[in-house]
């Protein structure tokens, strides 16, 4: 008797399992720290909030990080093994397009955690041990927290747009049209660029409170969605 599981069939289930698991470990600690967290540390005293840093942010960071680099890798693995299957005909689907959108956001959602709040919040943490022991602050960590807060607000605001694409990926069916596909993906490209660019160099503007994330994340959704619509037919 063949079980289900052992063949390239129960493979890509296995994969789509863990896929869920780490994205949902990763997104509920990234709303955890932007609905949670943050405001939190606005209200409490300066000792807890210290303490905080110190003790209990290390942990969640872990699970943050590490979850977020294995949804990235199950996630490519899968469209991988899916693109092979479609072979030429992976983009000429709306499967194919709407997934790769939603990959290409939590790419960059998963480059923002690694290359952007980790080493920035290792200075803050860093910065908290360090003053708690009597030597004073990092100089540079208050410069370190502001950029960590505005990479992990733009990936707040991203994952609305990127839980979209993935759902709709096999649950809404958009006609798409292969010669449309280079003005299509070269126009997202220009707007998430310029959204990222802010992660990577800017400030939080309307990001800054938590109604604000939430407002710009269904608003950058419905952008994309319909650009979706009238660019790919």
């Amino acid at each position: 008797m063949e079980l289900a599981l052992f063949n390239l069939n129960g493979f890509q289930f296995i994969l789509r399992w863990f896929h869920l698991f780490f994205g949902v470990t990763w997104i509920g600690l990234l709303y955890y720290f932007n609905f949670v967290q943050g405001a939190f540390f606005n209200e409490t005293d300066a000792a807890t909030k210290s303490n905080a840093i110190q003790k209990l942010v290390p942990r969640a960071l872990w699970w943050f990080r590490w979850a977020a680099i294995f949804t990235f890798l199950t996630g490519w693995t899968m469209i991988s093994i899916r693109g092979a299957q479609l072979k030429g005909s992976f983009l000429e689907t709306s499967w194919g397009v709407n997934i790769l959108i939603g990959a290409i956001i939590g790419s960059l959602m998963w480059a923002n955690v690694w290359f952007i709040i980790w080493p920035n919040q290792k200075i803050v943490i860093a910065s908290a041990t360090q003053a708690a022991s009597g030597k004073g602050p990092i100089a540079e960590a208050a410069n370190a927290g502001a950029r960590a807060i505005v990479a992990s607000r733009t990936n707040t605001m991203f994952s609305i747009a990127m839980l979209f694409f993935m759902g709709s990926a096999s649950h809404l069916n958009i006609a798409i049209t292969a010669s449309s596909l280079l003005p299509l993906f070269g126009t997202f490209a220009v707007i998430l660029g310029a959204l990222e660019l802010n992660a990577i160099k800017g400030k939080a503007g309307p990001l800054t409170s938590v109604k604000g994330v939430i407002h710009a994340g269904f608003g950058l959704t419905i952008v994309l969605y319909l650009l979706l619509e009238f660019l790919a037919r």
